[in-house]
């Protein structure tokens, strides 16, 4: 019986081997769960950071997501991690890459407080499902495939330079470590000093967990988060900081690092499914004002995805010599598969996640990984008090370091070639100080397209590049362009 059971065992490892490639990838079993726990880890804030920015705000009837008098963030939160879960271990399944889908941080806020004002949630939610649609139309049609490889090597280089710089200062803000300052734009710490509890246990796990990682010690980043995490549960005990409040600067970001008086809490996160309305909005306002806000969700979630899978595809070593990504089609179908769930579900639109870095940080390669951070993801629908325990503090010295790693592809940059160079520096340091990836992006564009028309070298741009740098253009101009219509 034991050399049976042990034969079965065998067999379905070698054909999870198979199916994900991982030996093939050059990894292991271990380190695709240790890159799936770290991934869930890093990211987990969004089941509670995502209702706390769309359960709190109002539609333009008064009304909460779900039709309700009062905020239903328990709810939202169900759904939140409801959709991530089955999302990512879909990227998982059918991209193979480990890649993790979650509501997007930026488009989140962008429908609360600029397209739920103006309209109920039910057609917010249903304009964020309609973009989710027609980017699954892009992909299927292969126009969205075909402008991802037409993007120069190197400007995709840049993109994943520019990642690294964004998420690392995503991490330093995230901990409170930088600040917007009382006559700067940016100050280290509180009027600048590094004058909190939580900003030293923040700078204890970043030096911990960055000698970890050069000393090269498995689970380095897992470690940091988890070993983070519990000095910051002590620490919080003994010294009372609370959380974060303008009274209180000193207090934690987000999360109280505390042991939750409940573990279990479940609400049901498919009655949210009914919930939206794909056209509603073109009669509710005007229709050009309904397109141009589906445009803006649209050009974000187009290169916002791009612009991670690259960054997070190089990390992980699977950019291959031309600079695409096996697979591409089908991760690009997933990730707009997600913006249409997300709206259907009433979570907003669901993306892949820059995030994802600190799995492969930790040496994920294949889509395994992601189904452990789904299925992490579903267990959070029930174990949601327990999620909220990582602080900001504990997850964001994982960023900076990821963020370190991504910073080193910059070495493949021609910086002696101007006509590449300042495109692709415009791309690093526009995201980081735009705080979006698809600033960045769109900068690049732009500019690359530019330099080669004023250098008379117009046919080395690939007709899709115009396309796109054209579309970017009307994007930054969106404001001026809805002024002068009076929409």
């Amino acid at each position: 019986m034991t050399t049976v059971t042990l034969r079965v065992v065998s067999n379905t490892r070698s054909a999870i081997d198979r199916f994900f490639a991982i030996s093939a990838r050059g990894s292991t079993f271990s380190r695709e769960v240790r890159g799936g726990l770290a991934t869930f880890f890093t990211m987990a804030y969004i089941v509670v950071l995502n209702p706390l920015i769309i359960a709190n705000g109002k539609d333009v009837q008064g009304q909460f997501i779900g039709d309700g008098t009062t905020p239903n963030v328990a709810l939202v939160a169900a759904g939140t991690a409801f959709a991530a879960g089955v999302l990512t271990i879909l990227m998982g399944v059918v991209g193979k890459v480990p890649f993790a889908m979650a509501a997007g941080l930026g488009l989140n806020a962008f429908v609360t407080f600029q397209i739920a004002t103006v309209m109920t949630w039910e057609e917010a939610m249903g304009l964020v499902f309609l973009e989710g649609v027609i980017i699954a139309v892009l992909v299927l049609t292969g126009l969205r495939t075909a402008v991802f490889h037409a993007i120069p090597a190197q400007l995709k280089t840049a993109i994943s330079v520019g990642i690294g710089l964004f998420i690392t200062l995503i991490g330093f803000a995230d901990a409170g470590f930088v600040r917007k300052g009382a006559g700067t734009p940016l100050e280290m710490g509180i009027g600048g000093g590094l004058t909190s509890w939580p900003i030293f246990v923040f700078i204890i796990g970043l030096l911990a967990t960055a000698t970890m990682v050069a000393r090269k010690v498995r689970g380095a980043i897992l470690i940091g988060i988890v070993g983070t995490t519990v000095l910051a549960v002590i620490v919080e005990l003994l010294a009372k900081a609370g959380n974060f409040t303008p009274q209180n600067p000193g207090g934690w970001m987000l999360n109280l690092p505390a042991v939750p008086e409940q573990i279990f809490g479940f609400h049901n996160p498919l009655v949210l499914f009914n919930e939206f309305n794909p056209f509603g909005a073109f009669i509710r306002v005007d229709v050009l004002l309904a397109a141009l806000l589906v445009f803006t969700l649209l050009i974000t979630d187009f290169f916002d995805t791009m612009g991670t899978i690259v960054g997070v595809g190089r990390q992980a070593d699977l950019v291959q010599e031309d600079g695409t990504l096996p697979r591409t089609k089908q991760i690009l179908l997933v990730d707009s598969i997600g913006a249409a769930a997300g709206g259907a579900g009433s979570v907003s639109s669901n993306t892949t996640y820059i995030e994802s870095a600190a799995g492969v940080g930790e040496g994920a390669r294949t889509g395994l990984a992601s189904v452990v951070t789904g299925l992490l993801f579903l267990v959070a629908i029930f174990f949601a008090p327990l999620v909220t325990v990582v602080p900001y503090e504990a997850a964001a010295p994982a960023l900076v370091l990821v963020g370190f790693m991504m910073m080193t592809a910059i070495r493949d940059i021609d910086w002696n070639d101007f006509e590449i160079a300042i495109p692709a520096f415009f791309t690093i340091v526009i995201m980081p100080f735009t705080y979006s990836i698809s600033n960045g992006i769109g900068a690049g564009f732009i500019s690359y397209v530019l330099i080669k028309v004023v250098s008379g070298k117009t046919r080395e741009i690939h007709p899709l590049l115009w396309g796109v740098a054209i579309l970017f253009a009307i994007y930054f101009a969106i404001g001026p362009i809805r002024a002068l219509l009076g929409v």
